[in-house]
């Protein structure tokens, strides 16, 4: 009788699934135990959910900012005295029951996908039993929501349980006024004074998201600017666009606390300063589900933030057992959570593998505009860390941006001084995450500046301004050899 590799996989999220198709198309017998349902948070209440509301604020700013700049005239029966009041409005309640459907869609989907494939899939919480047996194999207990145990043998483990919203002790969310990220598909009305406490890639994209929907927004940044760990110059244009359109940016103001106040949130600052607004929310970073899984027993290493230790082939310190995604706290998107789950099969499987590169890692602020980045940083560039020149070309000078009335954004690449070899590049635009792609392929394949200016673009098209970023840092190098 032929043997079968048994995998398990605990957690459903991109980690999870990737790596249970991967696992049964290798011809592994694959168990995925989840408890919220395939696709994790990413597809239930983070990325999917997120990215559908920022879908239509996108509609209600490009219709804001742009329709009497591009001559489009709107029929409307508002009373002189109020001729400035919004044309457009938004139906929040519908708007969130289409986000909860399409959510919904997509995770069964994903487990018709994995089901399809051939894996297994038990709806439970799965923990380590022990340490690893003599034979390689470990145990996992699932429960199940009913309280009854069930005992999964295998040889190689996966952890993808990703993680969870922070909260601070004193700001605790009530899913009414005062919430987390998963919590706000829950309104029915647009909230009219709306305080976002966090100014990471999170708060920044609600933020922006809100405002665009009609809410006046107060963001609350501990930092000396919006999107702290993101390019400077990305960060600035953002933060000047939010402040443009009327959002009130609060620099270097950390939030202590958070309470409700009848219909009102009271937002206290450490300074000792007070905000209120009609709802608050809470983007203070993720907290790793890591508790209650026998992890520490069976092996595996903990850092001290509870994510767990993981090698660039995703293998933990524990023998067979391997982790993907935000528990590992390697870099919180779906891409990366995807790869390494994939990784960690192809590697216990005996595949070909290619150990995780993060240099060639494309991410997307889902902002308006977008910010888009591959490869090295400016930051980079600035510790010393890499020998890099860098252009930046604001969208201004391009004809099709020109023709759409975009005013806002830039493309800024990263290339070797010598071999003029792309490192890294930045573009902020709208679609910037469309428009990366191309700075994504040349840093992933070693492609030099001279080959990106050489090939054709569309005219007009926002990508012209790519290679014509590339034509200048050429004839930079040029020069220098010169």
């Amino acid at each position: 009788m032929e043997y079968v590799t048994r995998i398990v996989i605990i957690g459903g999220g991109p980690g999870g699934y990737e790596a249970a198709l991967v696992g049964a198309q290798l011809g592994a017998e694959v168990t995925v135990v989840d408890c919220d349902g395939l696709g994790g948070a990413s597809v239930l209440t983070d990325c999917v959910p997120s990215k559908t509301l920022i879908a239509t604020a996108e509609v209600m700013t490009t219709f804001d900012s742009s329709y009497e700049e591009l001559g489009i005239i709107v029929a409307d029966d508002t009373p002189p005295l109020e001729q400035a009041a919004r044309v457009v409005g938004v139906d929040l309640g519908k708007v969130n029951r289409r986000v909860k459907r399409l959510a919904l869609a997509q995770s069964h989907d994903i487990t018709a996908s994995v089901t399809r494939a051939g894996a297994r899939v038990m709806r439970g919480r799965g923990r380590l039993e022990g340490m690893q047996a003599l034979d390689g194999s470990r145990k996992v207990v699932v429960r199940a929501a009913d309280g009854s145990e069930e005992t999964l043998t295998a040889d190689a483990v996966l952890i993808a349980t990703g993680g969870h919203p922070r909260e601070l002790p004193d700001a605790r969310p009530d899913g009414e006024r005062i919430l987390n990220w998963t919590q706000v598909y829950d309104l029915d009305e647009l909230p009219q004074e709306l305080i976002v406490v966090g100014s990471g890639v999170t708060g920044a994209e609600f933020a922006g998201a809100y405002q665009a929907l009609g809410s006046r927004v107060t963001l609350v940044s501990s930092r000396d600017r919006v999107l702290p760990g993101e390019d400077p110059d990305a960060a600035a244009v953002l933060e000047d666009v939010f402040r443009r359109r009327g959002m009130n940016v609060m620099a270097r103001s950390r939030a202590q606390s958070a309470k409700r106040v009848g219909d009102r949130v009271e937002v206290t600052l450490s300074d000792g300063r007070v905000i209120t607004g009609s709802h608050c929310l809470m983007a203070v970073g993720a907290v790793p589900n890591s508790e209650g899984m026998g992890l520490e027993e069976a092996g595996v290493r903990l850092r001290d933030s509870g994510h767990i230790w993981t090698d660039r082939v995703s293998r933990t310190t524990a023998p067979g057992v391997y982790a993907a995604g935000d528990v590992t706290g390697v870099f919180a998107l779906a891409s990366v959570a995807a790869m390494q789950g994939r990784i960690a099969m192809y590697h216990f499987l005996g595949d070909a593998v290619a150990p995780l590169n993060l240099k060639t890692v494309s991410s997307n602020v889902f902002t308006d505009p977008e910010i888009a980045t591959v490869g090295y940083t400016q930051a980079d560039v600035d510790a010393g860390k890499i020998d890099a020149r860098v252009v930046k070309l604001p969208l201004l000078r391009n004809p099709r941006a020109k023709m759409q009335g975009i005013r806002d954004g830039f493309v800024k690449i990263f290339c070797r001084p010598g071999t003029g070899i792309v490192v890294g590049g930045v573009v902020v635009a709208p679609r910037a995450s469309e428009l990366i792609h191309p700075i994504s392929l040349a840093v992933d394949n070693n492609l030099t500046v001279e080959q990106i200016a050489n090939a054709f673009t569309v005219y007009p098209s926002l990508s012209g301004s790519i290679a014509e970023v590339a034509r200048q840092l050429h004839t930079r190098k040029a020069s220098a050899e010169a």
